[in-house]
């Protein structure tokens, strides 16, 4: 009878509603309800307060919601939608997210409605509508809000990054953006820097630049302008610029101004006056070579190939620095330096930065050709790009054999890895190196990798072939990682394990290695009684291994010597769950994936429990699941909220469970008062379950 009165008190306190709301948030535009009506899918999503101050809600359309107390809109709801919903005993309205809604007009890429956090500034508004268009004028923004109006510099904030230059926003503002006056009465697609660069031509007074300028166009001209002023004003002259033969015109008079010879020699006599309309240009140059000068030829992966005159103190690096310098699809480790008389020198610039090699800058002389060839695309099919002489192959049980660039200060290692390694079946403990059809090396890189001091990386010169073997494969399972060998070098585990059979295995291993190299104990293991058979002394002799015990204390000398020739067999554990008294399980039942009888121990929670029983089921209601604790003294019963808990973690709020307690999880279904009276039989017959057990 006790427990009848303990069930139907937990049963009864089901139907009193969630605690009510206590904050006195009130409402706004923009702000974002969570409305829970408890089983209505259609209620999950949040509710956007919109600029009429309206949700729209299943069932009711349209709801008044903004400028109330949170608490009068829970209430106002729970009364309107009880007349559709059931069981709303749960039902209650938070505010999830803040934010308010302002509307963006204007000079900006995108006019809208936009929703932003209520700490949000004019910054991030601007950010929604897709960012200012060119030719916004910053300095003149507007916020109006009813019959209020202000106006605000953005550019200030800009230059400052002093957010208080910024006024504050409230939900229902509207941002506009102005038009720069520079625009005038035609939108045109709006680039400052082309604006600048175009002077104030349409005033009658401006000089016009045209030909070989990287700006052609009319600029403003200003008093006491040079023809110098005016070509730096069009960014000045390109490369194939004729700066001997400039034509000016001024007044409608011609004059031709020699501007290399100006900067040889300037003189204010030599330099043409300017007059407002005058023209400037600059003529490309069309002489041909001059093969008498100093002329040395750059040409391939370099930023400006072309002919280049080379003074008398003029050195390779001269003219690679002239040409811009390489590119970064040069080949700077061959760069080829092409005589006259035809012989071919090649220069390392990159060892020779980096100082791994030695080597002098070569001269140059009237005629030299400079070529640097395009760095080698190892994605390209064709290896030709590579020559014999700098190439090294290397075949086998590699994860990317072939045919690779190698160079002098590279070794065996910088090979195998542009080769991504070994692969899991190589034999890396007898590499082979061969050298003109003979293997001159052999290499063994597991001794290498552990230290020892005798093993030596080989020399490896360009033409060398590397051949790294792929151990055999045992036939009986197809699994290459097993060596086929004697069984002298060989451990045995069966049993309850992933992948039982025969191992290779060495004195350097562990107990853990070999058990790992089975796939580890499986679901059925009982690892407290593992069994280890000793077969290397005179008479065989059993060892056994609680390996829990080791995951509990980590203590080492649990494990036994584990030598090659051993056997490790482990067994099943024992599925009898009956043989355990009541007193030592804990009952759990209900909505739950896997109920029954558990083991328990004062290091597990209920989570624990929970999780080995595989967890509540789809229906069940986990706000509301009974914990029973059975003592001598008293019996009590609890509720636990896991939805609550799952929301705002904390361990204390965890109901403690001991070896002989109840669990159970209610399932969801019609409203649990009613339930309870048309289910009286049912609960009946749950506390004499409880009582038997």
């Amino acid at each position: 009878m006790r427990y009848l009165i303990v069930i139907i008190a937990l049963y009864l306190s089901f139907g009193l509603g969630a605690a009510q709301n206590e904050h006195n948030d009130t409402v706004q535009i923009g702000n974002k309800l969570f409305i829970y009506v408890p089983g209505e899918p259609e209620f999950k999503a949040l509710f956007t307060v919109q600029s009429d101050g309206s949700i729209v809600l299943p069932e009711l359309g349209k709801v008044i919601v903004a400028n109330k107390p949170l608490l009068d809109v829970e209430q106002s709801l729970q009364i309107q939608l009880s007349k559709v919903f059931k069981a709303m005993d749960d039902f209650y309205v938070e505010i999830r997210e803040h934010d308010i809604l302002i509307n963006v007009l204007g000079y900006v890429n995108q006019p809208d409605q936009v929703s932003i956090p209520s700490s949000g500034n004019i910054q991030m508004v601007i950010a929604k509508a897709g960012g200012l268009k060119p030719g916004a004028q910053l300095d003149k923004l507007q916020i109006r809000r009813a019959d209020e109006f202000i106006e605000f510099n953005y550019k200030a904030y800009l230059d400052s990054g002093n957010i208080s230059l910024l006024p504050k926003l409230k939900s229902g503002d509207t941002v506009f953006v102005p038009v720069s006056p520079l625009l005038g009465n035609v939108q045109i697609d709006f680039d400052a820097q082309t604006l600048s660069a175009t002077g104030d031509a349409s005033s009658g007074s401006a000089v016009t630049l045209l030909g070989e300028v990287h700006n052609p166009g009319s600029f403003a001209f200003k008093e006491n302008m040079s023809v110098l002023d005016a070509i730096m004003r069009a960014e000045g002259v390109t490369r194939y610029a004729d700066v001997t033969k400039i034509r000016i015109i001024v007044n409608e008079s011609p004059e031709i101004f020699d501007l290399k010879a100006y900067l040889d020699k300037p003189s204010k006599h030599t330099m043409p006056q300017l007059l407002a309309g005058s023209t400037i240009y600059v003529p490309i140059m069309v002489d041909d070579v001059n093969t008498t000068s100093r002329t040395v030829y750059i040409m391939g992966e370099v930023q400006k190939p072309g002919a280049y005159e080379a003074q008398d103190n003029t050195n390779f690096l001269d003219i690679l620095a002239n040409a811009g310098g390489p590119t970064r699809f040069a080949e700077t480790r061959q760069i080829k330096i092409l005589k006259p008389s035809g012989e071919n020198l090649l220069f390392d610039l990159q060892g020779y930065s980096e100082g791994i090699v030695e080597s002098v800058v070569p001269d140059l002389n009237p005629g030299d050709v400079i070529f640097v060839p395009e760095k080698t695309d190892l994605n390209e099919k064709s290896w030709l790009k590579v020559p014999p002489t700098r190439a090294i192959k290397i075949i086998g049980a590699v994860v990317s054999p072939g045919r690779y660039e190698w160079s002098k200060e590279m070794d065996l290692t910088d090979l195998l890895a542009h080769a991504g390694g070994p692969t899991k079946g190589a034999n890396i403990n007898d590499i082979k190196i061969v050298r003109q059809g003979e293997v001159t090396t052999r290499f063994d890189l597991e001794l290498f990798t552990v230290g020892n001091q005798d093993e030596q990386l080989p020399q490896l010169v360009a033409g060398d072939t590397i051949i790294i073997e792929e151990l055999p494969v045992d036939p009986a399972d197809n699994k290459s990682q097993w060596i086929r060998q004697e069984s002298s070098k060989s451990i045995y585990i069966m049993g309850q394990v992933g992948s039982p059979g025969r191992y290779a295995f060495n004195n350097q291993m562990h107990f853990m290695d070999i058990l790992s190299a089975a796939d580890g104990p499986n679901a059925n293991a009982d690892i407290r009684n593992i069994r280890i058979t000793h077969r290397n002394g005179a008479h065989a002799k059993v060892s056994k291994l609680d390996l829990a015990l080791y995951f509990e204390t980590g203590d080492e000398t649990l494990f036994p010597n584990v030598m090659a020739g051993d056997t490790i067999f482990i067994p099943e554990k024992n599925k009898n769950w009956l043989r355990e008294p009541k007193e030592q399980v804990v009952r759990i039942m209900g909505a739950i994936q896997k109920p029954g009888r558990y083991t328990f121990d004062d290091t597990m929670t209920l989570l624990d429990l929970l999780a080995e029983a595989g967890g509540p089921t789809g229906t069940a209601l986990i706000d509301k699941i009974v914990v029973i604790n059975h003592s001598c003294c008293k019996e009590q019963a609890r509720v636990f909220d896991l939805e609550k808990f799952v929301k705002s973690p904390n361990s204390t709020k965890i109901p403690v469970l001991r070896a002989g307690d109840t669990l159970y999880v209610p399932d969801k279904g019609q409203d649990l008062m009613s339930q309870f009276k048309d289910n009286f039989l049912d609960f009946i017959t749950i506390i004499a379950l409880v009582v038997g057990l």
